[in-house]
């Protein structure tokens, strides 16, 4: 099998869906205009700069979004800020760098690397809150009571500093305990002053947020995903990238940070852009699955009931857990973006009875906008406009039409960026399993329709086609298989039953 051009599989496959893998020209030209003007400062903008701001992220990340600061507060309350990078202030609306997000509207990450949303100037650099550089930022001011409640929010623009980049692994093995902290943590510990105890307050801001949705139906799940690993620059393995208590904690705060941006937007009387997940069309093989444990789900979908269940698995098998967790997220489906109108809100921000349309099934929130990733998805930046109009006073920068159209292209491409990323990582794995034809794995169902039934093997983390045996398999089942083809310039892996 002749070496494997990555780069060029995810180039074509993106053009084949929509999407735009190179910017144009006049887009790199006006980010070079935009970095001699700098970023534009009309507006009341308050001076955060001192407060022990820091990030979390991936250690490779170099866009930037968001940083947090927590405070103590009396009687077990916490004041939490979130600062989202100021993206806005560089990108200019109708422009050609707008217009490239708003046709792509997502980054694209593939095993043959990044094509960003942003050109890298903005996203990697002039807007990225990198350690030590001054940014703007829009600042979300949350207090959060001891039971988990936001109990009140405020949204403005601030001038701020990252003190600390620091990342999940290490994070998450400071705080559970485990092993040496990384050199580079503990060097932020010794030179941040009051930096290890914003990581514990964090972590436990995030825990009650987390327990108040978890009280009100949010989903306990452990997904995992592929994460390519590459030695002098060739790919050698696919790796599980697992979930931990630091990308939970990150995960959790952002959740109350888009759900505080919604509740501020129909306040201030604007439409809105929602991300929403409706109940689950395929309750029944949800329902099948439990049944298969002994456990009798209600007949309506039910995410409370769900969640009892999926904590109850999770105790009495946390080897089995992530599979587990694996088909119900397949069976719950996609997540989409809606318009709201103003008057668009939830009493509470939970779900309940009538939470109408607009509600996340799986995270039990009725009020979600996506507000805190404003470098690497469209949703974001446009709701980041509608926050700055309404701030300064100014009417909705876009009509719930217009956002009903964003959305209906947001939903699309987002679709096609995750087919794109799929695509290219099958290609990967195909070329990793060139020489294992005729092996066998244990295999979980992950997709089972008209289009054919699909695999999931862990070792390497992999999905592939059952070409043949398929029949009366679902989502969930498990079984033996045999790898019988693999091309990866085509990017097919094909798999029977032993």
């Amino acid at each position: 099998m002749e070496p494997i051009n990555l780069h060029q599989i995810a180039v074509e496959a993106m053009r084949s869906r929509g999407l735009l893998p190179v910017f144009a020209p006049q887009a790199l030209r006006e980010v070079e205009a935009a970095r001699q003007a700098g970023p534009e400062r009309n507006g009341s903008i308050r001076d955060l700069r001192q407060l022990t701001w820091f990030s979390i992220d991936n250690d490779d990340t170099r866009d930037l979004d968001q940083l947090s600061v927590a405070e103590a507060l009396p009687d077990g309350a916490t004041r939490l800020l979130v600062a989202v990078a100021d993206v806005d202030s560089m990108v200019r609306p109708g422009g050609a760098v707008d217009g490239h997000a708003g046709v792509n509207t997502t980054s694209v990450y593939t095993a043959a690397g990044v094509f960003p949303m942003l050109p890298e100037t903005l996203s990697t650099d002039l807007t990225s809150l990198h350690q030590d550089q001054e940014r703007l930022a829009l600042v979300v001011d949350m207090q959060v009571q001891a039971d988990g409640t936001v109990s009140s929010s405020d949204i403005y623009r601030a001038a701020v500093l990252n003190r600390a980049k620091l990342t999940y692994d290490s994070v998450a093995a400071w705080l559970d305990g485990d092993g040496s902290p990384s050199e580079q943590l503990v060097e932020h510990l010794a030179s941040v002053p009051g930096l290890q105890a914003q990581l514990r307050l964090h972590d436990n801001v995030a825990t009650r947020l987390r327990q108040w949705r978890q009280q009100r139906g949010a989903l306990n799940v452990q997904t995992v995903s592929a994460r390519p690993v590459l030695k002098d620059g060739q790919l050698v393995d696919l790796r599980a990238d697992e979930k931990n208590r630091a990308k939970d904690l990150i995960a959790d705060l952002m959740i109350a940070t888009n759900g505080a941006a919604a509740r501020f937007l129909a306040h201030k009387g604007f439409p809105s852009l929602r991300r929403v997940l409706q109940a689950p069309r395929r309750w029944d093989r949800i329902m099948a699955l439990a049944a298969g444990h002994g456990v009798q789900l209600p007949v309506e979908p039910d995410a409370l009931a769900l969640d009892r269940f999926l904590r109850d698995r999770q105790q009495a098998d946390p080897a089995g857990f992530a599979d587990l967790s694996l088909s119900v997220v397949k069976l719950l489906g996609s997540g989409q973006y809606a318009a709201a109108p103003a008057s668009a809100i939830g009493a509470t921000g939970a779900i309940g009875a009538g939470a109408g349309s607009l509600a996340h099934f799986g995270l039990a929130v009725s009020d979600y906008a996506h507000s805190t990733a404003p470098n690497r998805r469209f949703p974001d930046l446009v709701t980041q406009r509608l926050l700055k109009a309404a701030l300064a006073g100014e009417p909705p920068p876009y009509s719930v039409e217009a956002l009903a159209g964003i959305a209906r292209q947001c939903t699309l491409q987002e679709g096609n960026a995750n087919k794109v990323e799929r695509q290219v990582l099958k290609a990967a794995a195909a070329w990793l399993l060139r020489d294992r034809l005729g092996e066998t794995f244990d295999a979980l169902v992950t997709g089972a329709a008209a289009k054919g039934t699909f695999v999931r093997i862990s070792q390497p983390l992999l999905e592939g086609r059952l070409v043949r045996g398929f029949e009366g398999l679902d989502v969930g089942d498990t079984l033996r298989v045999r790898l019988v083809s693999v091309d990866a310039a085509q990017s097919f892996i094909d798999f029977e039953p032993t």
